[in-house]
């Protein structure tokens, strides 16, 4: 999709909205931070604490925007927000700041960020999974995790030990909902048995032959998709965001920015066109077992299916993650924590001390065991 042009800054439509993710503690007036473990706006200074609904900023329900009026590029204006963003020189993640940020390390791969004045309009979002799992508690599991890694370096499970402050991430992505209906042909395929014989060292013996029976299949099948969720961001490898799933969407908040309060929002990078493509082949493999299961027999074969989608809707979501990167001797490892379930991913690190060390410790037990065979 392509991004409209930025209309001018008005009272309605402020050229840095960032401003509105700061909320002065109605105390002293310093900022609130959400807290993960209390689920309430807590202002460090005071220890002060809010509650999200009781606001004036109270959201409503969550609600879908419809894809082909996104795509043609027709959403109300309301539906549109400008972001100061800091696309990150190694990583390319783009990294939402606030007016006051002049300089900062990038979360995702700990490198050195100037903060860029451009803006960034996009979809705003709809939906947020708010943090369930706090640093503290973010830090545990995942020493935890490096602590049960064979071969990993001492090093850098101390250095990780250390307590070293974590990022949390909200991290974009899509959700789609869609009707589909599919027309198939294919073939039921039905095992059946028979007896034959061979010769086998000169004596006839008798098997029994697998053997399939295949008749034409046709036929129709429906779902509703709800929440197919794709990834809109580019900062991260899939293997680890796929990895900390699954998530418990039906916790999710219609959005306020409240929740973003002492955190951090990435950009989402994938577009709606491209998001909604990949959403279809995650479709189009569900349909796929629907088909075989509705063809039934032992075995199918499938050689056609024509998908007809409509009622076709989407929303901008925002999950939690908390994001560890750390330099140790010249390499960068990053590590990543689903902030609502505390499940833990990253970069496997190696130690060669270790391995050389398992590879001799081995050698000595094979030779050990030699020695013993050689001897009775």
């Amino acid at each position: 999709m392509t991004t409209p042009p930025p209309p001018p800054a008005s009272q309605d439509n402020p050229a840095t909205p960032d401003e509105s993710h700061r909320f002065p503690c109605e105390q002293c007036g310093s900022d609130y931070r959400y807290d993960p473990k209390n689920q309430t706006l807590t202002c460090d200074h005071c220890g002060h604490t809010d509650q999200i609904n009781d606001g004036p900023w109270r959201a409503t329900g969550l609600r879908e925007l419809d894809f082909d009026t996104a795509i043609a590029q027709q959403l109300p204006e309301a539906e549109i927000e400008v972001t100061r963003i800091s696309a990150c020189p190694n990583c390319a993640a783009q990294v939402e700041f606030d007016p006051n940020t002049h300089a900062k390390e990038c979360p995702f791969c700990a490198s050195p960020v100037v903060v860029d004045t451009g803006e960034n309009r996009h979809i705003k979002p709809k939906g947020v999974l708010p943090f369930g799992v706090d640093e503290r508690s973010a830090h545990k599991d995942m020493s935890a995790w490096l602590g049960k890694l064979w071969f990993a370096p001492n090093g850098l499970k101390e250095y990780a030990r250390k307590g070293r402050k974590m990022q949390g991430i909200y991290v974009p992505y899509w959700t789609f909902d869609a009707d589909t209906k599919s027309n198939y042909t294919g073939q039921r395929g039905t095992v059946y048995y028979v007896t034959e014989t061979r010769m086998v060292d000169g004596k006839s013996e008798s098997h029994q032959v697998a053997k399939v029976r295949w008749r034409p299949a046709s036929g129709r099948v429906q779902r509703w998709f709800d929440d197919v969720l794709v990834l809109a961001s580019k900062s991260l490898p899939k293997r680890y965001t796929e990895a900390l799933e699954p998530w418990d969407l039906s916790a999710m908040e219609p959005y306020q920015p409240q929740y973003l309060a002492g955190f951090r929002a990435e950009a989402y990078a994938v577009e709606l066109q491209d998001g909604y493509t990949e959403a279809r082949d995650k479709m189009d493999r569900v349909i796929e077992r629907d088909v075989r299961f509705d063809i039934g027999g032992d075995r199918q074969r499938i050689h056609d299916i024509n998908t007809s989608v409509s009622e076709v809707t989407f929303k901008h979501v925002l999950l939690p993650v908390w994001l560890a990167a750390y330099k140790y001797r010249g390499k960068t490892y990053r590590f990543v924590v689903n902030g609502q379930s505390g499940r833990v991913q990253g970069e496997r690190p190696y130690s060669a001390w270790k391995i050389a060390g398992a590879v001799v410790v081995g050698l000595i037990i094979a030779a050990g065991i030699g020695y013993l065979a050689a001897q009775q």
